[in-house]
């Protein structure tokens, strides 16, 4: 398959290119910057680059969505408007969204809206709240898939196994690796298209 990450050298982007190449893919690694990643056509590119983004998803069997909002202080919004850039031009391609934990629920109660969610990490969470309720509302043609990772994730051991649920947290945490593992088996095997679901270690 022929697939491109957006957001290609970050995190969570940079495992799921890895475990793409792994699994024999052609992958196209998309960053701001255009640094060279090895294995992989290393591209340039904005996702609020409407005429690029367009061109990409129809060359490309899937597009990953591995960006966020500015942490550094920067608008919110213009981030919001790129991902809408990109929710009405992937037609033709299936999108896959790296969400945010901070959505899911527990008895009805978004984590974000608990008293005990960390300040620091809130306005990011509503931020991927909103983009997850436009995605909702996106055309009905749109294939896309939100994966929301644990409440924590980071970089650790790549085991291969991983719990899933749909709105609520599967566990507490998941290495980047693992995520990159549940969204590759997602985009070779499709069990949550036009959903939201998450998974845990």
């Amino acid at each position: 398959m022929k697939i491109a990450v957006y957001g290609a050298t970050g995190m969570i982007g940079s495992q799921i290119v890895n475990e793409s190449l792994t699994r024999g893919h052609q992958v196209t690694a998309i960053s701001r910057s255009g640094a060279d990643v090895s294995g992989a056509e290393s591209v340039a590119a904005h996702l609020a680059d409407e005429s690029t983004f367009a061109e990409i998803a129809k060359d490309h069997d899937a597009v990953v969505l591995a960006t966020g909002p500015s942490r550094t202080g920067g608008d919110h919004g213009e981030w919001l408007a790129a991902m809408d850039t990109a929710y009405s031009n992937a037609e033709g391609t299936r999108l896959l969204i790296v969400g945010g934990a901070g959505s899911l629920e527990i008895d009805g109660v978004r984590l974000v809206d608990s008293p005990d969610f960390p300040e620091a990490y809130k306005a990011e969470a509503l931020t991927h709240a909103a983009a997850l309720n436009a995605v909702r509302k996106a055309s009905e043609s749109l294939d896309w898939t939100v994966f929301a990772p644990a409440p924590l994730i980071q970089p650790g051991e790549r085991t291969g196994t991983y719990v899933t649920a749909k709105d609520s947290p599967a566990g507490g945490s998941i290495s980047s690796q693992d995520y990159a593992v549940a969204l590759l088996d997602e985009i070779e095997t499709p069990a949550h298209r036009r959903a939201r679901f998450t998974a845990a270690n």
